[in-house]
C-alpha cells in the first residue's frame, strides 16, 4: 500500500533524501562534494540544509541534519515522506560505532521512516587505520536489518570516492520499486 502510494506521489520523479549520523560523520562535507562546493570550509550544521540536485532525471532532494547529541531529539521533524534515508558513518571513530548503532535501530523502528530504504556511507574511507566494511557492517548489526532495503558503501567526502555510485544506488533503488515507468 505505501508503495502504491509513492508511486502516486512520485509521479514527477522527485525524491526526498534524508541525510543523518553522529556529528562529525562527514554528512555536510558529502552533500558539498555531491554539488561540487568547496570542501575544505565546512563547519557543523546546526540545524539542517536542504539540497536539490538533478539525477538521472530525477530531482533528490537531499536534507542534511545536524547530528549533534543535542540535536538527535529533533530527527524526528525530518521524516514525512523519507523515500531514502542516508546513514552516515565516520569510519574512523571506532569509540562511537556503539552509539551509531543505537541510534541507527532507533530510526528505523519509527513509523514514517518504514517505507525507505537505506544507504549506509562509510565515510573517511581513504583515512589509513579505519574500519573495515565487515566492522562497520558488525559494529551496526546491519544483517539484522530485515524491514528496510539496504546497502553498504565506502566512500570519501573528500576525494568523492563512490559518492555518484551512492546516487546511482538510490536511483536504481527508486526505479526498482517506487516508479511505474
Amino acid at each position: 500500500m505505501l508503495s502504491i502510494l509513492r508511486k502516486a506521489r512520485l509521479k514527477d520523479k522527485e525524491m526526498r533524501i534524508l541525510m543523518l549520523g553522529l556529528d562529525n560523520a562527514g554528512k555536510t562535507t558529502i552533500v558539498k562534494k555531491i554539488m561540487n562546493e568547496d570542501v575544505n570550509s565546512v563547519s557543523p550544521t546546526l540545524g539542517f540544509i536542504i539540497r536539490t540536485i538533478e539525477y538521472e532525471g530525477y530531482k533528490l532532494n537531499i536534507w542534511d541534519v545536524g547530528g549533534q547529541k543535542t540535536l538527535r531529539t529533533y530527527w524526528k521533524n525530518y521524516f514525512e515522506k523519507t523515500d531514502t534515508l542516508i546513514w552516515v558513518v565516520d569510519a574512523t571513530d571506532r569509540e562511537r560505532l556503539d552509539d551509531c548503532r543505537k541510534e541507527l535501530m532507533g530510526l528505523l523502528v519509527e513509523e514514517r521512516l518504514m517505507g525507505a530504504s537505506l544507504l549506509v556511507f562509510k565515510n573517511k574511507s581513504d583515512v589509513a587505520g579505519s574500519m573495515s566494511e565487515e566492522d562497520i557492517r558488525m559494529g551496526l548489526q546491519l544483517d539484522s536489518i530485515k524491514t528496510h532495503k539496504w546497502t553498504i558503501m565506502p566512500c570519501s567526502a573528500m576525494t568523492g570516492l563512490n559518492l555518484q555510485q551512492g546516487l546511482q544506488w538510490i536511483v536504481q533503488d527508486a526505479r526498482d520499486r517506487l516508479f511505474l515507468y
